[in-house]
């Protein structure tokens, strides 16, 4: 990543972190159920499921965040390493780790300069990661990091729908927060990534759901516009790609 990009995402994202700290001072704010986490949107549980059995297995969360994704897979029997390019979310991480009692080893680090040996890791997770790289450097990195045979699944915020692009630029809804370069990923984009894993699959999320981003509902609207978003996908797969995310697997070969 450019020098100054790099900057640029580092400082936003310790910027982030920092806001967030007062809210958990407390170690006890930072345990959480796994369903906290799987189930907050409709896509993650789907996606964690692609990871297959990771009880044994080294598993790198990319781009870990707030860690929360790093303390689930720990819990499900993993080795986990989760790097991000924050030291505040870093922090945040290890502090969850420690919260939830379980061993995670988290590192800063560049996502696209992985400080890691060639195939060091039987599966690789990440959320809202790919669209902030260069995915020519994330791709190599990923398949040099990968064993033979390992899986790497995202999950993405997608960009193919021009209506969702002029509400993620004109509407406000909350938790509206990006850096000055990312957006979100189009199918063009997944070329690079496609050239170092020529197995790719892309599956869409949230058609209907997508309206919660702006009219928030809660309970049983929510599980309705699931239940149709459902319904719909399943009946007419190619509305995934006017989808606003998308879930990612790649598989090493």
């Amino acid at each position: 990543m450019p020098a100054d990009r790099l900057h640029s995402e580092q400082v936003f994202h310790d910027a982030q972190a920092a806001d967030r700290a007062a809210r958990f001072a407390d170690l006890s704010a930072l345990r959480f159920r796994d369903a906290d986490y799987l189930d907050h949107e409709p896509w993650i549980r789907p996606a964690f499921d692609l990871l297959g059995d990771v009880a044994g297995r080294r598993v790198l969360d990319y781009g870990c965040g707030h860690g929360m994704a790093a303390v689930v897979l720990a819990r499900h029997g993993a080795g986990v390493t989760g790097i991000d390019l924050s030291a505040g979310y870093v922090a945040e991480a290890q502090r969850r780790a420690a919260a939830n009692e379980v061993e995670v080893d988290f590192r800063q680090a560049d996502a696209e300069r992985l400080p890691f040996p060639d195939r060091s890791f039987d599966a690789i997770w990440g959320c809202a990661i790919l669209h902030h790289l260069d995915l020519e450097r994330a791709g190599a990195e990923l398949r040099r990091a990968l064993r033979p045979g390992g899986v790497a699944v995202f999950c993405e915020p997608w960009g193919e729908n021009p209506l969702v692009q002029f509400a993620r630029r004109f509407l406000p809804y909350p938790g509206k927060h990006r850096t000055p370069d990312e957006r979100p990923l189009r199918a063009a984009d997944l070329t690079p990534l496609r050239d170092h894993f020529p197995n790719l699959v892309v599956r869409g999320f949230q058609f209907f759901g997508m309206i919660r981003r702006v009219v928030r509902r809660e309970g049983r609207a929510d599980g309705r516009l699931d239940r149709w978003d459902a319904a719909l996908l399943r009946r007419w797969p190619r509305v995934e790609n006017w989808c606003r995310y998308v879930v990612i697997r790649m598989i090493r070969a």
